[in-house]
């Protein structure tokens, strides 16, 4: 299935890009993820398990476990911080 993926702030410094299309077998966010991880450096660094990152499914919140569909738009971005 093709999704588009945005990663914003230093995950978006990380891969490099502000987002992209992906061809895709991966079935919820968690797969994404890991899909995402074999891919390696800085990427791989920034969404490895462990660290802190928010997910957004469809421009809402959402948990590693939620289903994907054909289009749909998933973001990676780190926890927001104030100050």
């Amino acid at each position: 299935m093709n999704l588009t993926v945005r990663y914003f702030a230093s995950i978006r410094e990380a891969a490099g890009t502000a987002s992209e299309e992906l061809d895709t077998e991966a079935g919820t966010i968690a797969e994404l993820r890991a899909e995402l991880l074999t891919r390696g450096g800085a990427l791989a660094q920034a969404l490895a398990p462990g660290r802190a990152v928010r997910m957004a499914l469809n421009q809402a919140l959402a948990h590693e476990h939620a289903g994907l569909s054909e289009g749909d738009e998933v973001a990676f971005f780190p926890p927001v911080t104030g100050g």
